[in-house]
């Protein structure tokens, strides 16, 4: 098979994107100035093992199964890293992220507003995992950074006799909130400000406009149900807090 004829452009243009990212940080003296330029070397080489997997799985439904298993798993160990390795936080990412994913994928094809199919199991399960293991880490930083910012109130509710869990209701319920903002603002704008890549991809792939559009707002409707679940569930498992917790920052 012959390479794409565009595909050296595509790296030039991708490089220079990458270097105007690191360039804008470190003018501005951003912590972690490399993490951006690391995040797309890393993709680009993901991407390109997982579309050569693709060409002899997506039909496959054994193989789009296993493929799903472990993007789960790699996206539950992205999101207990970002709050801090434990067995106890792996275990809150891994049962959060699951029950929003397999909820919200349930309906989908339950409902038939998809068919059961390896290709759309394979593009819709991905796409959720990926933004509930966004959704899980955000509530997972924002609640953990409330309570930080909010140590005093919920030391006196705990000192007026208040459960752990009860002391920081108020700062779950904003962390959850504040994790949805990304979906919800995606979701209002698509057509508007933003035309998503699932919606993208189906017309460059000869959908036509209208089932693109079908496909694209179910996605959407799954994203934000997964989301919902996950952030649920992880405020849930972190709202007893006893001891203030270290700052994410």
């Amino acid at each position: 098979m012959n390479p794409p004829t565009d595909l050296l452009p595509s790296l030039v243009g991708v490089g220079v994107l990458a270097a105007v990212t690191t360039v804008v940080l470190a003018a501005f003296r951003v912590p972690g100035l490399w993490s951006p330029l690391l995040a797309i070397v890393r993709g680009a080489v993901q991407l390109a093992v997982i579309s050569v997997l693709l060409t002899g799985l997506i039909t496959d439904a054994r193989l789009i199964t296993l493929t799903l298993v472990a993007m789960f798993v790699i996206a539950a160990s992205v999101a207990t890293g970002r709050i801090g390795w434990s067995r106890r936080h792996a275990a809150m990412m891994t049962t959060s992220i699951v029950s929003g994913v397999v909820f919200a994928t349930t309906i989908v094809f339950a409902t038939g507003a998809l068919e059961l199919t390896a290709r759309y199991a394979l593009a819709i399960g991905a796409i959720v995992i990926g933004n509930a293991m966004s959704i899980a880490t955000l509530t997972g930083r924002m609640f953990t950074r409330g309570i930080v910012d909010h140590w005093d109130e919920v030391e006196g509710w705990l000192a007026l006799g208040a459960r752990p869990r009860q002391s920081t209701l108020a700062l779950a319920r904003q962390a959850v909130r504040d994790a949805l903002i990304p979906s919800i603002d995606q979701t209002k704008t698509t057509g508007l400000v933003v035309l998503p890549g699932a919606f993208v991809g189906a017309i460059f792939g000869g959908i036509s406009p209208l089932e693109a559009g079908r496909f694209q707002i179910v996605v959407l409707a799954a994203i934000m149900a997964a989301g919902a679940v996950t952030s649920v569930l992880v405020a849930l498992w972190m709202g007893p807090v006893r001891v203030k917790p270290a700052d994410l920052r």
